[in-house]
């Protein structure tokens, strides 16, 4: 349940360029999901942040320790608490769509929303390069689009014909890439805002920031917006609607932004801002994106990349349409959100524990046990618990054993992740060239996140071509199409799902997901076995 129900991909970013090695150096590692993607966030070396901070504290002065420098420390988590809202939002989209019994090629369709954070690389130096007073201008921005979203949403949602998906995606992009240019603003602000000594709280307030505001997006508000749950929970006269809507809840926190942009406009200035010489930062974006080719090029990362595209083909059943899934089975999108709450402390437990096993010279043999665990007994665990729903459901919804054994599998489902994420970031930090091991970083973790996210669109766009239905109670009918599927309907006949493709596709991913174990597995593993000069950029040497 990785890419649409319970979690969100998290990401970083990269420092402005000067140079192709020092903007190697400030690059930050590019990650959660699926929602649809889901991997825990990546997060950026603290001495990569404070080669930069170093360069530009002008000479600022604070004292020891954390002390003097709270204010900034908060000012960035909340910012980042703020970029985490917007990607909640687009995370609870999926659900809501669900609940109006939306086609999974339209869910495929909206999976394209998650997409931009895994793609910034491509933008990033340019923006670093530009630097037009970048968080003010990202931040004002996504405040307006907040504001007008919250002005059409309820139409592009609630219209006669069904939700307009097409349009919604394309906001809701719109959206996600102004959260994810805001991402890169702020980690660069971050840089001079902080002096050398405290740089390294940034990639704290982060992955601290971004978990708490997608928590107030997505769980929050789908709990609030819920009229069963604010019903049950929060009101003492039942209405027919939650305590606030999505245009509601869009609007308020875009006036957040600008209100808050604009306050920091006033109060806060960075250190040593200066004047930027527009010919070198262009250069600069030139041989950073020579260097990401000339790294792409050596046969071994080469290799590497393709096993990283192609891993997580066999969990995209399982972690992109389970939830889903269990949805259309009649659990509240809201309370299936919850459950997210208490995987908190195993989340932030799961990689301690995990990297002492992968802190030795080979921690890929981690990521290949982990992965049949994944691949086999998760993805036909998931299966078996939406088939078993629908008949525990009860008229007054699901029981809490119910929820409970949700709840374990959502667990076991986080060790296997845990293990293999643990692993694989292990790994990239074992093999990028230490010269430029930002850029590096940065690319393998790029590479990681869309071998998360094309399975996961295949994966809901699949469902319905594999899915048969036949239409009962009309004579010569069918419901092989939504046409026929009308007519069958306005004929008094009712299409009947004979053969689900959520369960044909939790298969065929199971058996590729084990044949990819067999044979790629073991030579992922034999990467290992490389020498480091293999690992080198030739370009940089």
């Amino acid at each position: 349940m990785e890419h649409p129900d319970l979690i969100v991909h998290k990401n970083g970013r990269q420092r402005k360029l000067v140079s192709a090695t020092q903007s190697a150096d400030n690059m930050r590692d590019m990650d959660r999901p699926e929602a649809s993607s889901s991997e825990p966030d990546v997060e950026e070396e603290g001495e990569n942040l404070i080669r930069w901070s170093n360069s530009e504290d002008g000479g600022h002065r604070v004292r020891p320790g954390i002390q003097g420098e709270l204010g900034n420390v908060s000012l960035l988590l909340f910012l980042y608490v703020l970029q985490g809202i917007p990607l909640g939002l687009a995370g609870s989209i999926p659900l809501i769509l669900q609940s109006k019994s939306v086609s999974y090629k339209d869910q495929a369709f909206f999976s394209f929303v998650f997409w931009p954070f895994s793609l910034k690389l491509l933008w990033a130096p340019l923006v670093d390069a530009l630097y037009f007073s970048r968080f003010g201008r990202s931040t004002y921005l996504l405040g307006l689009f907040m504001l007008y979203l919250s002005m059409t949403v309820d139409s592009l949602l609630q219209s006669e014909e069904g939700p307009n998906v097409v349009t919604l995606t394309a906001v809701f992009f719109m959206l996600a890439f102004l959260a994810a240019t805001q991402d890169i603003a702020v980690d660069g602000w971050a840089l001079t805002m902080l002096s050398r000594k405290n740089v390294g709280y940034a990639s704290t307030c982060n992955s601290v920031g971004q978990t708490a505001g997608y928590f107030l997006g997505n769980v929050l508000f789908l709990a609030l917006e819920s009229a069963d749950f604010c019903n049950k929970y929060l009101r003492i006269e039942p209405k027919d609607r939650g305590i606030v809507t999505l245009s509601d809840f869009l609007f308020f926190w875009g006036m957040v932004f600008l209100v808050s942009t604009t306050l920091v406009a006033i109060l806060k200035k960075e250190h040593g801002k200066g004047k930027r010489r527009v010919h070198e930062e262009t250069q600069g974006v030139m041989e950073t994106y020579k260097l990401l080719f000339s790294i792409i090029k050596m046969p071994t990362v080469f290799t590497f990349c393709v096993l990283l595209l192609t891993a997580k083909v066999g969990f995209s059943a399982a972690d992109a349409v389970t939830g889903l899934k269990l949805v259309e089975a009649g659990v509240p999108k809201e309370q299936l959100a919850l459950l997210a709450v208490p995987m908190v402390p195993l989340q932030i437990l799961l990689p301690v524990i995990i990297s002492k096993y992968t802190a030795g010279p080979r921690p890929l043999d981690v990521f290949y046990r982990a992965f049949p665990f994944r691949s086999l007994l998760i993805g036909l665990e998931y299966a078996l618990l939406v088939w078993w729903t629908p008949s525990v459901r009860q008229e007054g919804g699901f029981p809490v054993y119910y929820y409970a054994i949700v709840l374990l599998s959502y667990a076991v489902h986080q060790v296997a992740l845990y293990s293999m994420y643990v692993a694989c970031m292990a790994f990239h930090a074992k093999v990028s060239d230490p010269l430029i091991g930002g850029t590096y970083m940065t690319l393998l973790n790029t590479v990681t996140n869309l071998g998360g996210n094309w399975p996961s669109t295949v994966a809901l766009w699949m469902v319905d071509p594999l899915t048969s239905k036949e239409c009962q109670g009309a004579v010569g009918q069918s419901c092989s199409s939504p046409e026929e599927a009308g007519l069958c309907v306005k004929e008094g006949g009712a299409c009947i799902t004979t053969l689900d493709g959520y369960y044909v596709e939790s298969v065929v991913c199971v058996v590729i997901g084990l044949a990819w174990w067999v044979w790629l597995g073991k030579k992922m593993r034999r990467l290992q076995d490389q020498s480091a000069a293999a690992w080198r950029c030739r370009a940089n040497q």
